[in-house]
């Protein structure tokens, strides 16, 4: 068998296996929280709930219902305690039976604190599966040549460990460690220009660099470009704007810049490249060229065998989509699969599909899933067909289900039951169920629950804000000058009566004020939460305030998540926060305020 035949063979049978478990997906479920259950059965956290049941005689129809009503559900404060005692060295079965090595850290951008999350082999394992499901489907639209070459834009943090001999490192830095890397690149046949040393330096700005010369030295052999997340690739190219000269002088040269200055970095980089001054001198002129275009396009007209550009696009992410569409030119923005740190959810069926129309099927042997229904509070809604079992700040709640139950059209709160150690353990996001492959869910993910602006009676999600920054940003282009919007956060402020919405925009190019003016004005006219318009009509929410941030602030806000040990490939610029020191760094950062006319 040929290679080719063999990847063709590998990727068929992975469909296939998906198409298996998608098509049995409620009795794979039952299977899978049976497996979870019996290889952790005795642990300390299980037994306060199960005791001495044993698992393997509860009837399978009966399994789900009996472990919904006998372990509670749990957030992060419940499996603190746990992690703790794991990291302190404590060795007894506390989450599972199999002996946890590793801890992942939380990117910390919901609240400003990481979490320790239990990593095991399965996390790799899973990870490595998803990605090979992944590519996949997406060779079935975007064939690549085998032996091609990928421009990842990957970043490890540094590991350490705690004193208990713990190891602890966010989850890509543990995933980049693990021989399942190696594996994905060789049955994927697509390789990173990158060799491990630069992927591990723990210096982002290096990783950078080296990641974009390799990139360009390798620029006809590069079938697509990736990171983990869009905001990673947006960060990367704005940095290529600035360094573009230095990056053709080293390819020219055979050199390697000053700003590199890890040993390991130098020689590995250094053993890759040689002098190339035609090639040197050929990005040189296409980058004259962007440059006068603002760089529009420059993904293809750099590296021409470019089939599209993957990432994770959703959520979070959606805001910068504008920018990374100008770079990308006419290339296809494909999104990534759907996931945490605590498990892998769902898979990208239809590659094709632009970020804001993708759905994610649910892959029913990774974890054990619930869904809890979600309701929005409406004063006219007849909840008598409902079962609710409490009502929150943000949304009423229906009590938890399978997968199997879920509808078409209802938003849930995902609950996850992993194999590695947590148990009935509230995701904290928002999805709407959008149909069914097969007997599988289709996600579309909305937006995290605790990301929430609220003073009053008022409350306005993730989603919610962002669709009103981009009402507000879309009037920065009626401006006489060219301005675009690089990134926005927000707080609500009660240090002072009435409380009121903080929006800070940072912004690249000059703008009127008085075009400013303007958008605050209609961010404050466009949060359409009937809270907040009340509160701001009878004045008990004050004016919106727009504060406009220096360039690089949140350049500043990133270097500040990744000196408290988060990696570039998972930071997202969080949308709402109460964080003190991020807030000490915006307000700082301040060079001029709005305040909205919007109600007079």
């Amino acid at each position: 068998m040929t290679n080719i035949n063999c990847k063709d063979k590998i990727e068929t049978d992975i469909i296939g296996w998906f198409d298996e478990v998608a098509d049995d997906s409620a009795v794979v479920q039952r299977r899978t929280l049976r497996r979870i259950l019996e290889m952790n059965h005795g642990v300390e956290y299980l037994k306060k709930w199960i005791g001495d049941i044993k698992i393997e005689e509860i009837d399978e129809n009966l399994l789900e219902s009996t472990y919904a009503s006998l372990v509670p559900l749990a957030s992060h404060a419940d499996i603190e305690p746990f992690t703790k005692r794991i990291a302190d060295g404590d060795t007894t079965p506390l989450l599972t039976q199999q002996p946890i090595t590793n801890l992942s850290l939380s990117s910390g951008t919901t609240d400003g604190r990481q979490k320790f999350v239990p990593f095991t082999h399965h996390s790799s394992q899973t990870t490595l599966q998803i990605f090979k499901l992944a590519a996949a489907y997406r060779s079935r639209i975007y064939p690549i040549r085998r032996g091609g070459r990928i421009l990842e834009f990957i970043y490890s943090s540094k590991q350490c460990k705690t004193k208990g001999g713990i190891i602890v490192g966010t989850a890509t830095t543990h995933y980049y460690a693990s021989d399942e890397f190696k594996i994905k690149q060789q049955q994927t046949k697509s390789f990173t220009c990158s060799p491990q040393e630069v992927i591990s330096c723990g210096d982002y700005k290096q990783s950078t660099y080296c990641h974009l010369l390799l990139g360009l030295y390798f620029s006809h052999e590069v079938e697509f470009v990736t990171s983990a997340f869009a905001y990673s690739i947006v960060e990367a190219f704005r940095s290529f704007e600035e360094m573009w000269k230095e990056l053709c002088h080293d390819i020219r040269e055979g050199s390697l810049s000053s700003i590199i200055n890890i040993d390991k970095v130098r020689k590995s980089v250094s053993g890759i490249t040689q002098p190339n001054p035609e090639l040197a001198s050929r990005i040189e002129s296409i980058c004259v060229e962007l440059e006068r275009a603002d760089w529009f396009s420059i993904i293809p007209k750099l590296w021409p065998n470019a089939k599209y550009v993957y990432s994770i696009m959703t959520g979070s992410m959606m805001p910068y989509l504008t920018k990374l569409r100008h770079y990308a030119g006419e290339l296809p923005l494909v999104s990534a699969d759907y996931g945490s740190t605590e498990s892998w959810i769902g898979v990208n069926l239809d590659p094709s599909n632009p970020p804001e129309k993708v759905t994610f099927a649910v892959v029913p042997t990774f974890s054990y899933f619930e869904f809890i229904p979600l309701y929005k509070h409406k004063s006219n809604y007849n909840y008598q067909n409902v079962n609710l079992n409490s009502t929150n700040d943000d949304y009423i709640e229906g009590n938890s289900m399978p997968l199997c139950q879920v509808k078409s059209g209802q938003q849930y709160e995902i609950v996850i039951t992993t194999f590695t150690g947590l148990y009935r353990y509230r995701l904290g996001d928002v999805v709407e169920v959008d149909g069914f492959y097969k007997k599988t869910p289709k996600l579309n993910f909305i937006c995290r629950r605790n990301l929430i602006l609220a003073i009053n009676i008022d409350k306005n999600t993730e989603k919610d804000l962002q669709l009103v920054v981009e009402r507000g940003a879309r009037i920065l282009s009626k401006g006489t000058r060219r301005a675009e919007l690089v990134d926005f956060t927000s707080h609500a402020n009660v240090t002072k009566q009435p409380g009121h919405y903080v929006i800070y925009w940072e912004i690249k190019g000059e703008i009127d004020e008085k075009v400013l003016d303007e958008c605050c004005r209609d961010m404050d006219a466009s949060f359409v939460d009937h809270g907040y318009v009340v509160s701001r009509r009878t004045k008990s929410i004050g004016p919106l305030e727009l504060c406009i941030v220096e360039r690089g602030t949140f350049k500043k806000i990133l270097e500040s998540y990744i000196g408290n040990g988060a990696a570039l490939s998972q930071f997202k610029t969080p949308r709402c926060t109460s964080n003190k020191e991020l807030l000490n760094i915006l307000n700082v950062c301040t060079i001029k305020r709005f305040y909205s006319t919007a109600y007079g």
